[in-house]
């Protein structure tokens, strides 16, 4: 009994020890970053940024910025968290800390990558594992990310248009407007199937004012031109018929009336 006693005995004080070690510290992990320098935080947290580990390369440069919250480090290191995330596949994260940049530093020399960044994040966020999968055209989707990608390119441009980012943003804007007019004139068609002829004409008409260079209005012309045929309203086929021809003279709807010998649209 008495030898039972003693390690009960000896096992209370090795627990005791043990909590000891971790109330005065003895346990407790040492940062190893604790006494680095500035420039040793942003070095190592673009190193680690290099290698495509985003991760850990947030938590360096949210680890430089919580230390050393002024200065141009601090500033650089936001921008390139914004970058991070946008890598890393977080979208709402990069628009977050874009935000946050262009907010804090309206007037930094680099704030236009800001934006830019801002950009990509929601022009990547409707094309990502979703669309991937599912194979589904941007035009038959919320269209919300597509026009946060568009304001925030327009606005790089309008303030920025000497920008190293301007060309590749211009280029994303001209498909932008293409598949935002196509999802206005995918909604139209949806109205023009189910008989909603208004709603129809009226959402192809809105892709044409809104986005007037866009090829998807080819097909929205046509909605229209249908859908006042459908209601009578022949005046206003007939002037949307006329403003088809004059803009897509080599339309293939065009085309089919030659071979049909009936109006063009009957075929569609």
């Amino acid at each position: 009994m008495q030898k039972v006693c003693i390690c009960r005995s000896l096992s209370l004080l090795a627990a005791l020890l043990v909590a000891g070690c971790g109330i005065f510290g003895g346990g407790k992990e040492v940062d190893p970053t604790k006494d680095w320098s500035v420039s040793k935080l942003y070095s190592e947290a673009r190193a680690l940024l290099n290698e495509r580990n985003y991760a850990d390369a947030i938590k360096m440069y949210e680890k430089l910025e919580a230390r050393y919250p002024y200065g141009r480090y601090a500033q650089q290191a936001q921008l390139e968290v914004a970058y991070a995330h946008f890598k890393d596949n977080e979208p709402a994260l990069a628009i977050a800390a874009a935000d946050r940049f262009i907010k804090l530093y309206p007037n930094h020399p680099n704030v236009d990558y800001a934006y830019y960044v801002k950009g990509l994040a929601n022009f990547n966020d409707d094309l990502g594992l979703m669309h991937i999968i599912s194979q589904q055209d941007l035009s038959e989707r919320d269209p919300k990310a597509a026009r946060e990608a568009f304001d925030a390119f327009k606005d790089l441009l309008q303030r920025f248009p000497q920008s190293r980012y301007a060309d590749d943003a211009q280029k994303r804007m001209a498909y932008l407007v293409n598949a935002l007019a196509s999802n206005e004139v995918h909604v139209a068609r949806y109205y023009l199937k189910r008989g909603a002829f208004v709603a129809a004409a009226n959402r192809a008409q809105s892709a044409l004012v809104t986005y007037p260079q866009a090829p998807a209005n080819e097909e929205g012309l046509l909605i229209m031109v249908k859908a006042y045929d459908a209601m009578g309203m022949n005046d206003l086929r007939d002037d949307a018929e006329r403003v088809m021809k004059k803009n897509f003279p080599d339309s293939k709807y065009l085309n089919g009336d030659l071979v049909n010998k009936k109006p063009w649209w009957v075929v569609w």
